[in-house]
């Protein structure tokens, strides 16, 4: 089985929240993220600060700081998310760069991992992360009582 490193998945999970939260300028907390997904407070701060190195969050200091998506939710793809959190998008670490095989002399194998790899990222960067959150999170709802008579 082929499966994304639980804090890639975690990850995705974070700013799906964020761009929920976010929506019309406002600044949300690793705290309030917590609190929408249930992943662990230090999980959701170490992850936004790898995703603000990453330049997929802006952050602000301050009393009134937080954290806002550094770039529109449709200019954000699920493979920017991976990549800032797993590195490289590869199934093998055959053809990366600066990666070692000692079986790479004469691989009859390794030619054919780029387009896998090539692929793969094609399809994650085809997911937009407004897709993933296509509304803004706004107050729940009161459902309309009715009246009994």
């Amino acid at each position: 089985m082929l499966r994304l490193s639980n804090l890639a998945d975690y990850g995705v999970v974070v700013m799906t929240a964020t761009a929920r939260l976010t929506s019309e300028g406002r600044l949300t907390s690793a705290a309030q993220v917590a609190g929408l997904t249930g992943i662990p407070a230090p999980t959701v701060a170490k992850l936004m600060g790898q995703l603000g190195r990453a330049n997929l969050l802006d952050s602000q200091r301050g009393v009134s700081g937080g954290f806002a998506l550094a770039r529109p939710p449709a200019a954000i793809s699920l493979a920017d998310i991976v990549e800032a959190i797993d590195g490289p998008i590869a199934l093998t670490h055959c053809g990366l760069p600066g990666a070692h095989c000692d079986l790479s002399h004469g691989c009859a194998v390794k030619p054919h991992w780029a387009p896998v790899n090539r692929a793969v990222k094609a399809a994650l960067a085809d997911v937009s992360l407004a897709e993933l959150a296509p509304q803004p999170l706004s107050a729940p709802q009161k459902t309309p009582q009715k009246a009994f008579a």
